[in-house]
């Protein structure tokens, strides 16, 4: 038999989801389940990551791990330069795996850092002066190249990089991960020489963790991939193979939808492990981004918990009850420190003393829960297995599957994000970007600003 790695409890849903609810969401779940499997729900084009955990490129995967090998062993910095997608599920791996102070524990390979997700003078001058004395490799991930953020921030690095080595040395360092055939980034690393890997067509960027967009710098951590796709081809089993309306993907699905009908227009993702804060910021682009749009949607947060408690916890407790939470837990690993008796006694803490921080974390986890149940907030609670690749691979597919249905319960296409050029096409007139367009809009924004 299988081991069941995720456990989806609705314990703490009792007073606030009838059985008349979910009976009645049953049959919408039956139908987006139809929608994804048939390929005939809004935006299907958009499908490919459905069946990229079995049917991915192996050669390309292949390539993938040699030039993770190449980087581990070349250089002393890597950096990952893209925004959204090209980013968060990368990071969030790496975090959710290695950990926060990644690094500073790593026993070898090179450090990774993030560039190209915000418009900062200072971020930018700050890594660029830790690659100061140092041999740097970089990955820029964008479907075209002319994406403000991360083009602005390969034409700092290359340049920096292209001073230090030269050109041609400089090429054997730059990796690519754009569209397979066309677009600006494509021609000019096809006319550098730059190493390519593809962004699929029919791959969104928020659900492009699992393609080179996210497996190149995971593996430049040394974290199994072939773990994470094992792990995500077994959750499509589970969920969508062999699965039933019935399953914990589809009841989280439903059940988030059912609340949403119910007045609670908030999702709070509540993990008691700050390794888990990066996959809160994917998950709130995955949902946001699919299901914000025609009126609708449910707003994603993240918190980490007990941190946040101290932040968020009043509101949370007693504010307007439009909220409830997805707590998202693991199982031990076994290793746990206790925490150390002390006869002065000096903070009163001698109570907890022989207890392990593993101990002292459920019970927290569980009050939380308790008090937030009491004080009106729905909770659903995940279990998963260890933080490991294997297990990683297993949420991401769980979270994307349970988006896509979630979406079409919702009545939204959930693969396309037509609101996100609103702010891209101020900036560019703002900015200057050629064009007659351009040129008149710019000067109706200026009025407005001024």
């Amino acid at each position: 038999m299988r081991m069941k790695n995720l456990t989806l409890s609705e314990k703490y849903l009792s007073g606030f989801i009838t059985e008349q609810q979910r009976s009645a969401m049953r049959t919408e779940v039956v139908h987006a389940y139809e929608l994804i499997k048939n390929r005939s729900g809004a935006g299907s084009s958009f499908l490919g990551w459905v069946d990229l955990p079995v049917a991915f490129d192996r050669e390309e995967f292949n390539r993938i791990q040699k030039a993770a090998s190449y980087i581990r062993q070349r250089c002393d910095i890597f950096i990952v330069i893209g925004i959204g997608g090209s980013y968060l599920g990368a990071r969030a791996a790496i975090e959710f795996c290695r950990g926060q102070l990644y690094n500073r524990t790593k026993k070898d390979g090179p450090e990774i850092y993030f560039a190209g997700n915000s418009i900062s003078a200072s971020c930018l001058e700050e890594l660029l002066s830790l690659c100061e004395g140092k041999d740097v490799c970089i990955n820029v991930i964008s479907k075209s190249g002319t994406t403000t953020e991360p083009a602005i921030a390969f034409r700092f690095f290359r340049m920096m990089m292209e001073k230090r080595y030269g050109e041609q040395e400089a090429a054997k360092r730059i990796f690519v991960t754009t569209d397979k055939a066309r677009g600006n980034l494509k021609a000019f690393a096809d006319e550098r020489g730059y190493e390519c890997f593809v962004i699929p067509d029919d791959v969104g960027g928020r659900y492009s963790v699992l393609t080179a967009v996210g497996l190149l710098p995971v593996a430049v951590a040394g974290i199994d991939i072939t773990a994470m796709m094992e792990g995500a081809a077994e959750a499509r089993r589970a969920y969508l193979t062999d699965g039933s309306p019935d399953n914990d993907c589809a009841r989280y699905a439903a059940v988030r939808n059912i609340l949403y009908r119910s007045g609670k227009k908030i999702e709070i993702l509540a993990s008691n492990e700050p390794s888990f804060t990066m996959t809160g910021e994917w998950w709130k682009q995955l949902y946001g981004e699919s299901e914000g749009k025609d009126g609708k949607g449910i707003f994603p947060a993240s918190v980490i918990f007990t941190t946040d408690l101290h932040s968020l916890g009043q509101l949370i407790q007693q504010g307007e009850r439009n909220l409830f939470e997805t707590v998202v837990s693991f199982d031990s690993d076994g290793v746990s420190p206790a925490v150390p008796y002390d006869a002065q006694n000096a903070d009163e803490m001698n109570y907890v003393a022989g207890k392990t921080m593993c101990e002292i974390q459920e019970n927290a986890r569980m009050a939380t829960v308790l008090s937030h149940t009491d004080g009106g907030v729905p909770n659903i609670l995940l279990t998963l297995g260890k933080r490991d690749a294997f297990h990683f691979g297993y949420l991401v597919y769980f979270f994307e599957l349970a988006c896509a249905l979630s979406g079409y319960i919702l009545g939204v296409n959930p693969f396309n994000q037509p609101g996100v050029e609103g702010y891209k096409d101020n900036m560019y007139a703002l900015i200057g970007r050629p064009g007659e367009k351009n040129q008149i809009k710019r000067e109706a924004l200026l009025k407005r600003i001024r």
